[in-house]
């Protein structure tokens, strides 16, 4: 197919890529149609994926509202993918022009676009790097150009930690960040999770093998026992719907992704 002028020339358009793929399931127009395929098969196996993963972005674009409201103007999100439309930064732009914010992402495809994307935008930047490596995040070039630890942040992991296993021990990896934030700042979670795994996981997770690496699903009590330092916000580790919705907003109860916000305490 003819390439389009916003898709870098180093990136295969022929290949399906999970990070377009994600893209299209939030309605995003940052794909093709290899992906638009792949995410078909996907979506065959876990019909309520694509609703989740919408529920799950609503959720962050309602959060950097509230973090924006509540004077946060440095937003640093990890795990990011395609920092397409509605995303961290046209949320916190819109709200505070003199917003900052900085997207990283694993996926060499995910930050290509990304590139392209902010590439007339000074307030924003995307970079590769592994939330297993903190220092090389916190200490990246662009991260040291557009934030400053001396002031709050909201650091966000959304839909990121359900991919690093109990092994790695999700908590202590955490706690690397956000030891570098000051009081103030703010911790924003979504995962993977509920009481009861939906019972198309598995099949889902068969047809995505070989794109990304296996979801770890965690309930409630393992999800809190994340924003360990901090202090949740109303109404605490919810399902993502149900964090602040807006008015009238009824939350789908099917969707299995947990959301919670805190705000890191002052050192006693």
């Amino acid at each position: 197919m003819e390439r389009p002028s916003w898709a870098p020339a180093e990136v295969d358009i022929d290949t399906p890529s999970i990070a377009r793929v994600y893209d299209y399931w939030i309605g995003g127009t940052h794909n093709f149609p290899v992906d638009r395929a792949l995410a078909a098969r996907v979506s065959d196996a876990n019909p309520v994926l694509a609703r989740t993963l919408r529920a799950n972005r609503a959720f962050l674009r309602r959060a950097v509202r509230e973090l924006s409201a509540l004077g946060i103007r440095q937003f640093l999100d990890i795990g990011s993918g395609i920092p397409a439309e509605g995303n961290v930064h046209d949320v916190a732009l819109a709200a505070h022009p003199d917003s900052t914010v900085v997207y990283v992402d694993i996926d060499p495809v995910a930050v290509a676009h990304g590139r392209a994307i902010l590439a007339d935008e000074p307030r924003a930047a995307v970079f590769q790097g592994d939330l297993h490596k903190p220092r090389e995040i916190l200490d990246a070039r662009d991260t040291r150009r557009l934030i400053d630890f001396d002031r709050p942040v909201a650091l966000i992991l959304a839909a990121v930690l359900h991919f690093v296993p109990d092994g790695d021990d999700p908590r202590a990896l955490v706690e690397q960040y956000t030891d570098r934030l000051v009081p103030g700042s703010h911790l924003v979670i979504s995962h993977a999770g509920a009481e009861t795994v939906p019972r198309t996981a598995p099949e889902a997770a068969e047809r995505y093998r070989g794109a990304v690496s296996e979801v770890i699903w965690r309930d409630t009590a393992e999800l809190t026992a994340l924003f360990a330092g901090h202090s949740l916000l109303a109404p605490g580790v919810v399902r993502a719907p149900a964090w602040r919705p807006e008015p009238g907003e009824q939350p789908d109860p099917e969707l299995a992704m947990l959301a919670g916000v805190a705000v890191k305490a002052p050192a006693r």
